[in-house]
């Protein structure tokens, strides 16, 4: 499979699979006429001796400077130099392939007045698996991610290190491997590489295709505690939720209810007249979530999309207009409400893992699902795990998209702080994650203490938990469990096995 870039239509998913999978990326016809008719009306304004921001003049607090004809080359190379200025281990592969995707994209545009090659090289570098090393910190998100991109553009120019066939190397060494010629910069072509958003909105981008996986996990886990807990349905009843409004809470409804069909354990009759909150109010709160994803979604795909530069060159026009379409507050705030949102949903996974947990309140299971409890302390401890993790989780939540420092001699006095706030989120999923395992493997254990027929979605997920984590008949080290737990909810092999059942979920 190719992805094929055109500027207009690249999607969350396909910049995953560029991303996470390698697939190959190609640029349509019409965006390279584009790019080569941009670069023309750029070389003909320096030709003219137009001033042009971060071409002929010096950028951030030196806009003010002017460059000579002499200078416009070598401003470019030592413009990367002291902008890739990072710091930290490096960043995963797959940030740094989809922010190289997510450039070319906005190159595919015609807006940015680098030369053809530039984005050829970007391309050659994403399809020979030519992997620049970036450091995780330094960036605040305007003027976009400029030290990490100043990394990959470093890379691209033959320079710094790189990841090369399972190993960190220069980048010189690869590009020889490959028989292709590192870049020499010339005017515009450094910032057209660096002057945008693009490592933040790739991170989201990837984080929200996971979110989006784990929201239908939460719903399978969720639908597996309600069974154990022999919960009363009712507050699952679609018209509650149609009458509200809400599309997410429709769709938690809809899926718990769809997952929970046809079990033997719901039949009971011996229900509360009203379930707890942390049981009742899941479409409410996981529904919110859903909501928030969505609008987030939506704006990462405008962002990709976008014309993400400064300056922009409109070709029609003839004109060169200098803004601030690289701040990254449009992606930094919904992905704020992300991981808040998140956060909250975890908290409710951990409330159900206590009730399943609690003999109080557990609808007669046994104390910490053991049925040896004295000298076994079954699940006791599992509840400790998902609890450190929900304390982290809070405390990532704190918002970065509002903690701008004025940077540049206050030239650039306000920044998002946006590659912060998507680092952070993407932790914040990451013990959302462990969380939601750690519930599920206990709700197994209850299903399994239960007499009666398991509905077929539950079933479903309940026998890939089995695959692989035996039911605890007696106390083992449970680390063990958690993590695998971990990697078979990342596998999507439960999601696959109830959408199996039931059919596509919401």
């Amino acid at each position: 499979m190719t992805v094929t870039i055109n500027g207009n239509s690249l999607k969350i998913d396909e910049l995953v699979n560029v991303a996470r999978n390698s697939k190959k990326v190609e640029l349509s016809e019409k965006s390279w006429k584009r790019i080569e008719e941009c670069r023309e009306m750029l070389e003909k304004k320096i030709e003219d001796n137009e001033v042009i921001y971060g071409t002929n003049t010096g950028i951030g607090e030196f806009s003010e400077v002017a460059l000579n004809a002499e200078q416009l080359k070598e401003f470019q190379k030592y413009l990367i130099y002291s902008h890739a200025a990072g710091i930290g281990d490096p960043m995963d592969i797959e940030i740094v392939r989809g922010a190289m995707c997510g450039r070319v994209n906005v190159h595919a545009k015609g807006y940015s007045a680098g030369r053809r090659i530039v984005t050829e090289r970007m391309i050659e570098a994403l399809n020979r698996k030519i992997t620049p090393v970036v450091c995780e910190k330094g960036s605040v998100g305007a003027c976009g991610d400029l030290s990490p991109m100043s990394q990959i553009a470093l890379a691209i120019m033959g320079e710094g290190e790189v990841f090369y066939k399972g190993e960190k190397v220069p980048a010189s060494v690869a590009w020889k491997k490959e028989n292709i010629e590192p870049l020499v910069l010339e005017a515009r072509d450094g910032l057209s590489i660096i002057n945008g958003s693009n490592v933040l909105t790739a991170l989201a981008a990837l984080t929200i295709y996971d979110t989006e996986k784990w929201l239908k996990l939460q719903d399978i886990a969720a639908s597996m505690t309600l069974e154990s807990l022999i919960a009363n349905m009712k507050p699952y009843d679609a018209r509650i939720h149609k009458l509200r409004g809400f599309s997410g809470s429709q769709k938690v409804a809809s899926n718990i209810n769809r997952i929970t069909s046809e079990s033997e354990i719901l039949a009971d009759e011996n229900k509360k007249v009203q379930d707890a909150y942390s049981m009742r109010s899941t479409p409410q709160v996981a529904g919110t979530l859903r909501d928030t994803v969505d609008y987030a979604s939506s704006q990462v795909l405008t962002e990709l999309n976008g014309v993400g530069d400064n300056p922009i060159f409109l070709t029609e026009d003839k004109e060169v207009l200098t803004g601030a379409n690289f701040q990254g507050t449009p992606v930094a705030l919904p992905m704020e409400n992300v991981g808040t949102g998140l956060s909250m949903v975890a908290v409710l996974s951990e409330r159900r893992l206590n009730r399943l947990t609690n003999p109080a309140l557990s609808a007669g299971l046994p104390p910490f699902l053991t049925e040896g409890a004295g000298m076994h302390a079954g699940m006791m401890l599992s509840q400790y795990t998902a609890d450190a993790l929900i304390a982290e989780t809070r405390i990532l939540s704190h918002p970065a998209a509002n903690q701008s420092i004025p940077a540049a001699a206050d030239q650039e006095d306000f920044v998002s702080m946006g590659m912060t706030t998507t680092q952070k989120v993407s932790k914040i999923l990451e013990n959302c994650y462990g969380v939601l395992g750690i519930e599920m493997m206990a709700a197994a254990q209850a299903l399994d203490l239960r007499e009666g027929k398991m509905a077929k979605g539950t079933k479903a997920a309940h026998d890939v938990i089995r695959k692989y984590i035996p039911k605890l008949e007696e106390d083992r080290p449970l680390y063990k469990d958690n993590n695998k737990m971990l990697e078979v909810l990342k596998s999507g092999e439960i999601i696959d096995a109830v959408e199996k059942e039931i059919g596509k979920l919401d």
